[in-house]
């Protein structure tokens, strides 16, 4: 089955710098869209961004445009979201999704906190 493990978080000042990664496994991964989201205590879900199957065009947030990069290593399964100039408003559980080419998000992994603190 679809396995997504996320990696990279921890502790950072404002603005400092982390790379999160997604692995994936079981599933061929230059067929499927990934996203990421994240989720703040007491808030819902909200998306962050994505990266196309084909093309590998990106979509971000508007709170995150500028900030956040998202890419893809095809040949390692992983995508890579590097997120600059943090702010204590991105302190959230940051979750990897895949969706098949264009359609919904139906896998998840289990999340990375990260935590944007002085």
């Amino acid at each position: 089955q679809v396995q997504l493990v996320e990696s990279g978080g921890g502790l950072v000042q404002p603005g400092g710098s982390l790379q999160l990664s997604c692995a994936a496994s079981g599933l061929t991964f230059s067929s499927y869209t990934m996203g990421w989201f994240r989720q703040a205590p007491g808030s819902v879900r909200e998306f962050v961004a994505r990266i196309r199957w084909i093309g590998g065009t990106t979509y971000y947030a508007d709170s995150v445009k500028g900030r956040f990069t998202l890419s893809r290593d095809n040949a390692k399964n992983t995508v890579y979201l590097q997120m600059n100039s943090l702010k204590p408003a991105d302190t959230a559980v940051y979750y990897c999704a895949a969706a098949f080419r264009d359609g919904g998000y139906d896998s998840w992994g289990q999340g990375t906190q990260v935590t944007v603190s002085s």
